[in-house]
């Protein structure tokens, strides 16, 4: 069985191989199909003949379970023993036994897990399409973007976006990496420690389960260091503010029941919160360390009417390493995958795998800058990025994130 560097070689084979030959400006469906691939897709089991439709409603299941009082009686009701599990058992990717509904998320803090080299050699779990993996576009879609070429963030990146980070977590093929954004909690003004990334950061969709170990980095390699600088990294240099596990996460049921590896099957739908606290306790929330927080706007203008929209994120595929902070910034235009489901967000980048997550950033319905989406596919050719509108259902995960720990 090959390792987990040789897997994620071959993605990256796979993710390099396949390009798109239509430059026309308006994509009929099997141009949006031959060029689409999820950017950070995790690599589960997926069922890609499923055609159930997405409900209405976001992921209320999963927000109404409360927190077990005691998370080792839990674990043992899911036939876990903490101890093993912290000792390797974590790393069982048993279909029988992947935990995958909504009420399932099961996350200990194994401290030291993620040292150094660990984070650094994290993939990019990328998944290119052929032309029977999404529908068309249904004559909605507006011309491709022209690329706009990603530029490096000036360091230190807790100056000038503190908000961003990388979210690590395991899955079937090894260590896997996204791009997230801090983001308020109305119920904890200026003390958030809620999270914002992509479904398919923490979820592998339909078939697949939640994904393990799963923790935030708050402006990772701050000092915008190169891969060959880092090479004797110290945590603290990696995560100066600190390395931050997710004691849940929840995403939208459309995602779970419909989201796939291949294809924008639930892309629509292709966001998550995290609420975190540190590995190493202390009496600040994440909002406080890392000097900021977004608002989320659930109402932003129409496509039409917004200027710009910047996306912020740690690109992993080459011709990037995922050591670097980028964004881009472009005037959005619409991308439909299916007539019955929403618009999405599509800009031109260069960005590649790994900035999946990745917070996009525009003036808000009040005026001041808000997260108005996140990133969730891309092309295999790097041309330009897509994020979901953020309505009602995201909405309605985001308050019941913040309700669940309301009184903590």
């Amino acid at each position: 069985m090959p390792s987990n560097r040789q897997q994620a070689s071959r993605s990256r084979s796979r993710w390099r191989a396949l390009r798109t030959r239509s430059n026309s400006p308006v994509l009929a469906a099997a141009a949006i199909a031959s060029v689409l691939a999820l950017t950070a897709t995790a690599c589960g089991p997926s069922d890609d003949n499923a055609e159930s439709e997405p409900t209405a409603s976001s992921s209320q299941n999963a927000g109404d379970v409360t927190l077990p009082d005691n998370l080792d009686d839990k674990l043992k009701d899911l036939g876990i023993d903490l101890d093993k599990w912290k000792n390797g058992a974590w790393n069982k990717w048993d279909k029988d036994d992947w935990l995958r509904e909504a009420g399932d998320f099961i996350n200990p803090i194994i401290k030291d897990l993620w040292k150094p080299d660990r984070m650094k050699e994290a993939q990019e779990p990328d998944t290119p399409v052929d032309d029977n993996d999404i529908s068309g576009d249904q004559g909605i879609t507006d011309p491709d973007p022209q690329p706009v070429t990603a530029k490096q963030v000036a360091s230190p990146y807790s100056a000038n976006v503190p908000e961003a980070g990388k979210v690590f977590f395991d899955g079937p093929q090894g260590s896997m990496v996204c791009s997230a954004t801090v983001v308020q909690d109305p119920a904890h003004p200026g003390k958030s420690n809620l999270v914002w990334t992509a479904g398919h950061c923490v979820h592998a969709g339909k078939g697949g389960g939640w994904y393990k170990n799963l923790m935030f980095v708050p402006s990772y390699n701050d000092a915008g260091k190169s891969a060959a600088e880092l090479e004797n990294a110290t945590k603290e240099q990696l995560a100066p503010k600190g390395v931050w596990w997710a004691d849940w996460a929840q995403t939208s049921s459309q995602w779970i029941d419909n989201g796939a590896s291949i294809g924008g099957k639930g892309a629509p739908y292709d966001f998550a919160v995290l609420h975190v606290k540190p590995e190493n306790s202390g009496g600040k929330s994440l909002e406080e360390t890392v000097g900021g927080a977004l608002p989320v706007d659930f109402n932003a203008p129409a496509v039409k009417s917004i200027s710009a929209i910047t996306a912020t994120g740690y690109p992993a595929a080459p011709p990037f390493d995922g050591q670097k902070m980028n964004q881009c910034t472009d005037k959005p235009g619409r991308l439909s995958l299916d007539a019955k489901q929403p618009t999405m967000y599509r800009i031109g980048c260069t960005m590649t795998a790994g900035s999946s997550g990745g917070g996009w950033v525009a003036t808000g319905s009040n005026g001041k800058p808000a997260l108005v989406s996140n990133t969730s596919i891309g092309p295999s050719n790097a041309t330009w990025l897509a994020g979901p509108h953020l309505g009602p259902e995201a909405k309605a995960l985001y308050n019941a994130v913040s309700k669940k720990f309301a009184n903590q």
